[in-house]
């Protein structure tokens, strides 16, 4: 994996909550409605679970994208990662870990991606991607952990 980047996000909610909210499919699309993101394949709404898959379609840098994930990890409510199957990037890989805390618990995303096109993609996800995504996955942790 060529460019990774960790968000910790934190919130009122209980550990077991805010792990399900994670891996809900509906929340999912709720907290991406700026780039059209949806379900189109495989779990479509509700819970994804160990060994599922979901393919997802979304409008990133005016470019319509298709992703399918797969759930190659789930210890509940500690851990799960999503691993990308097909899809833009040549590796992507998502760990979502969570602890609780004396006043609600934490949620820790870890992302590790390589895009494609060799010498020509290092440089576009060093320069766009990892600030694009990771400033991705804070709103969608901000969303999920019940914070506007």
């Amino acid at each position: 994996m060529t460019a990774s980047f960790v968000c910790r996000t934190e919130s009122w909610l209980p550990v077991e909550q805010l792990f399900d909210r994670a891996r809900s499919i509906d929340l999912h699309v709720d907290s991406q409605q700026a780039s059209g993101e949806r379900a189109v394949g495989g779990v479509i709404s509700g819970l994804i679970g160990h060994g599922q898959e979901v393919t997802w379609r979304a409008r990133h840098f005016g470019v319509p994208l298709t992703m399918t994930s797969r759930i190659t990890h789930l210890d509940y409510p500690r851990s799960f990662t999503d691993e990308q199957l097909r899809g833009p990037f040549k590796a992507f890989r998502h760990v979502h870990d969570f602890a609780p805390t004396a006043t609600g618990s934490v949620m820790t995303d870890r992302v590790e991606f390589t895009a494609p096109l060799g010498v020509l993609g290092t440089a576009v996800e060093r320069l766009v991607l990892a600030r694009y995504l990771k400033r991705l996955i804070i709103r969608r942790g901000g969303f999920l952990a019940g914070r506007p």
